[in-house]
């Protein structure tokens, strides 16, 4: 089964002036790949994301998860489903500049309330540890490096443990050594971890390296196929 599966997904931002953000896309994510998102810059690669994340409905059409369609579903139903089945990490780290780097990463788990205060604690500081973190992880994000907040952010993405993680221009707004750092990690996470992940990017050598590209050219699906380097 598909972990996650967009069925003629269109989002229209204006219904009077007709703003095509996504049209009629359909596409399958299935277990262990690591998927390029790519298009122009307008091609609504950040949008079919969202639409693929539960962060956004799509006007037609439905996006399932685990073979479970969503577009029905209370909004409260959508959120625990991002909450248990999926992470995100954005260009932008969005962590609370008031918090740790260990409470940043505890506040999904605090959400989902499946562990106990004791193993949130813990668990948060095993991910940064395991992501070279160890010396920060009660530091806050106003102490830490661009690449430091940004591995902060993949901790926190996988703080539920999930299985598939989204991820919007996760090196865009890093220098190279960070870049490379945070995609050997994302690397990792497909080929030791069996994570799957769903990655838009601008970045043409990098989508290169992942196993597989959809293209996308003025909201519709333009080509699905193996990544030039795969």
């Amino acid at each position: 089964m598909a972990l996650l599966e967009a069925k003629n997904a269109t989002r229209i931002l204006d219904e009077t002036i007709k703003v095509t953000l996504v049209d009629n896309v359909s596409m399958t994510v299935g277990p262990g790949e690591f998927v390029a998102i790519t298009g122009p810059s307008g091609s609504g690669k950040s949008s079919l994301l969202y639409l693929l994340g539960l962060l956004d409905l799509p006007t037609a059409g439905d996006v399932l998860v685990k073979g479970e369609a969503t577009h029905d579903m209370t909004s409260d139903e959508r959120a625990r489903i991002r909450l248990q089945e999926l992470g995100f990490i954005f260009q932008f780290h969005f962590l609370l500049p008031e918090f740790t780097a260990r409470e940043n990463v505890m506040l999904p788990m605090r959400r989902l309330a499946k562990l106990p205060a004791r193993a949130q604690h813990e668990r948060a500081g095993d991910l940064l540890a395991s992501l070279g973190l160890e010396g920060h992880i009660d530091k806050r994000p106003d102490q830490l490096s661009g690449g430091q907040r940004q591995r902060v952010a993949v901790a926190r993405a996988l703080a539920n443990d999930p299985a598939l993680i989204l991820a919007d221009e996760p090196t865009g707004s890093l220098d190279s050594k960070a870049t490379e750092q945070v995609f050997g990690i994302l690397q990792n996470l497909v080929d030791i971890s069996g994570r799957t992940i769903l990655a838009v990017t601008h970045d043409m050598d990098l989508a290169a390296r992942m196993d597989r590209r959809i293209h996308l050219v003025d909201g519709a699906l333009e080509s699905d196929g193996a990544a030039a380097g795969a």
